[in-house]
């Protein structure tokens, strides 16, 4: 991370969200809520299939920065606004969601990074920044 500077892109992560995935993190994170496991309360409540848990995608995307700096305890801060669902149809493949991050300041050893997420190419983390210690 020795030359950092505004533009520097990190790398790419894809990651593949399941209906197993959102089981899995249900049970984790104690957001029991049908919305992430019941097709039928999903389109009660007018979506179109289940959707996966915010805090899941806002955490996911935060792996891009992490992987890079190396060590979770660099992220000085971390803010997203969740702007789009990311449906999981019932399928083995589930739902491909892509993360990336752009640095767009360097200043006092403090990298800000842009990280973004898009699902069928579609931004589902919006303004979402995070503040990385370089030294």
């Amino acid at each position: 991370m020795s030359t950092v500077e505004p533009g520097t892109v990190l790398p790419a992560l894809s990651v593949a969200f399941t209906r197993a995935t959102l089981v899995r993190y249900a049970g984790a994170s104690t957001d029991l809520n049908p919305i992430h496991w019941s097709e039928r309360m999903a389109h009660q409540l007018g979506l179109p299939t289940v959707i996966a848990h915010g805090m899941l995608t806002m955490g996911t995307a935060l792996r891009v920065v992490t992987d890079w700096c190396g060590d979770p305890g660099r992220v000085l801060s971390y803010y997203v606004r969740f702007t789009k669902p990311v449906t999981v149809d019932d399928t083995d493949e589930g739902s491909t969601v892509t993360f990336g991050g752009t640095v767009t300041k360097v200043e006092n050893g403090v990298a800000t990074i842009s990280v973004e997420a898009r699902f069928d190419d579609t931004k589902v983390l919006g303004a979402a920044t995070a503040e990385v210690r370089l030294d």
